[in-house]
């Protein structure tokens, strides 16, 4: 994969998941729902596990909730670019490339949370599916469209 197709990924990561908090925020308004805990319990996780000092008390919060949300975008980010690999740089179909980037992020998401047992989605009730789904689309639809604007209609690049 040459370079270009690699930024080019990065970017598409980087709007995707630009998209995806818009759209967890939106959601948060519209049912008055609190933020999820999940990004700083994984981040805590990850911390413990890689025998990481955050820090005293409200400090070692603070810095499970940065962690929290720089994770979710490198998440973001590596399915985009895993997705640019996985094209070999080249434009795809719209719902194609949103499928496979949405559902890229998606399972990357919910695995690593599973995997860090921070959550168990056997456990999920519908709303919660839903709550999951839908930015997920919105990255994916999102990071399909930045990602066929930016690369060369005849793939290469």
């Amino acid at each position: 994969m040459r370079g270009a197709a690699l930024a080019d990924g990065l970017i598409a990561g980087a709007v995707g998941s630009t998209a995806l908090n818009v759209a967890t925020y939106l959601d948060m308004v519209v049912r008055a729902r609190p933020a999820s805990q999940s990004p700083q319990e994984s981040a805590g996780r990850v911390a413990e596990v890689a025998h990481l000092d955050l820090g005293a008390r409200d400090r070692a919060a603070n810095r499970r909730s940065g962690l929290g949300a720089l994770m979710g975008y490198g998440l973001g980010v590596a399915a985009a670019v895993g997705f640019a690999a996985l094209t070999r740089g080249r434009q795809q179909p719209m719902l194609r490339a949103a499928a496979l980037l949405g559902g890229g992020a998606m399972t990357l998401s919910d695995g690593s949370l599973t995997l860090l047992g921070v959550t168990d989605p056997r456990t999920w009730r519908r709303t919660d599916w839903l709550a999951d789904l839908l930015p997920h689309l919105a990255y994916g639809l999102t990071a399909a469209a930045t990602w066929n604007r930016l690369r060369p209609s005849t793939g290469e690049g």
